[in-house]
């Protein structure tokens, strides 16, 4: 996976709510009392303690010394990535018993320890388990279980065995392969049907932490969203946003959550498309490599994104000849949509979903374009009749499937 290691810089300009737990102080966050609405009849509204979170998350309990074994002792050549939160490590556990199995037999599972250190701490854990352990969804990395023991805190996910997007856009080693124009079309899908369906009256939330980072690829690129510690619930009632501290990563986060902490979805639209507007360019959100006027994506590029003859100074070059001027122009649009300074003015999750249905559709309509042998016309979504999702304990034969997000990481640069 590679490392996705980025140092936490944080505005803590807001109180933190929730329960006082002993790994907090380290990590500042507000999030361990938060919890997912999806059905206020059986979920609480009200912030939930430890015990509550971790008894009705319908995740199992791994002993810790199972999760050693499944690790080969946490070998340093086991390591898919390292982050805030601390490495995370491959593993194989029995597909029926969930316990540990031999190297290649069995399910191939992620394993996220806490390092002891880290700036990101038990809240950002329990977290992770208060969302991903009640919701379910084809765009939501899977949670197998939690590890609770003595000063032991790791997560088990499954494998996601093409890693994240940040790598596929901007490692340059040779097993990293450029997306095509036409995959990273369907990567941004998937992505937009995840965070559709955390802000849908189903789930009510918001996300906070929007990367390229966080959007894990399977097998068949099938994007996941990972890494839940900085989620928070979204308003109720009247309310028009959540007040909260500033977390978030640099050059994704909104401008006006920076500004105020006023946190709302369109916060993770605008986050949304830095990531949309790094899969046109090739670029990263914030890059000091580049010359000073470069560095910020989203500020170089925004004079460029409406012009249909200066489009192309955006695009990566790595996908040159793949896409037709109009379908370069409509994505480019979108992402200026959701990249608007007035949050009012930015599209919705569902809106940007229809729009990039389009682009999607129109690239299977016309099989000259793809790259490296792929038919455009086999690009699938994760579900041929729009997106499923249910609560995780209403999945009666669901079976762990294989990875999850290798790194915690808020306000971040």
């Amino acid at each position: 996976m590679g490392s996705c290691f980025s140092a936490r810089v944080k505005a803590e300009s807001l109180p933190c709510n929730g329960v006082n737990i002993k790994h907090a102080g380290r990590s500042g966050n507000d999030r361990s009392g938060s919890s997912s609405k999806v059905s206020s009849s059986t979920v609480p509204s009200t912030p939930r303690t430890q015990g509550e979170i971790l008894q009705s998350s319908n995740l199992k309990s791994f002993p810790f010394n199972e999760l050693k074994a499944a690790t080969r002792n946490f070998r340093p050549d086991s390591v898919l990535g390292e982050g805030g939160f601390g490495c995370v490590f491959k593993g194989w556990i029995d597909e029926h018993s969930l316990t540990a199995a031999r190297p290649g037999t069995g399910i191939v599972i992620a394993v996220k320890r806490l390092n002891q250190e880290s700036l990101q701490g038990h809240q950002e854990w329990l977290a992770e388990i208060n969302y991903l352990g009640q919701l379910y969804h084809p765009n939501l990395v899977k949670l197998i279980g939690y590890c609770l023991e003595d000063d032991h805190r790791l997560l088990v996910y499954e494998f996601m065995p093409k890693g994240s997007l940040e790598n596929h856009l901007f490692r340059r080693a040779s097993y990293f392969q450029p997306l095509s124009w036409n995959l990273r079309m369907k990567v941004a899908l998937g992505a937009a049907e995840g965070l559709a369906y955390l802000h849908s009256d189903k789930a009510k939330v918001i996300y906070r932490d929007f990367k390229a980072s966080n959007i894990l690829l399977d097998s068949s690129y099938g994007a996941k969203l990972s890494d839940f510690g900085l989620a928070k619930d979204g308003p109720t009632g009247s309310k028009s946003h959540v007040s909260t501290r500033v977390m978030g990563t640099h050059g994704y986060a909104a401008p006006e959550y920076m500004a105020t902490g006023h946190l709302t979805a369109k916060s993770d639209v605008y986050s949304f498309g830095v990531v949309l507007l790094e899969m046109l360019s090739g670029r990263r959100a914030i890059d000091k490599n580049r010359p000073s006027k470069e560095q910020h994506l989203v500020e170089w590029a925004r004079p460029y994104l409406s012009s249909k003859r200066r489009i192309f100074q955006v695009m990566d070059a790595r996908i040159q000849g793949q896409y037709s001027s109009s379908d370069a122009l409509k994505a480019a649009n979108l992402a200026i949509q959701c990249l608007s300074a007035e949050p009012r003015y930015r599209p919705n999750m569902e809106e940007v979903v229809k729009a990039l249905e389009q682009l999607h559709n129109s690239n299977n309509n016309d099989g000259s374009r793809g790259s490296r042998g792929e038919n455009p016309r086999r690009v699938h979504r994760s579900s041929s009749n729009g997106p499923t999702y249910h609560r995780k304990n209403e999945v009666s034969n669901g079976k762990p499937a294989s990875y999850a997000g290798p790194c915690v990481s808020p306000l971040r640069t």
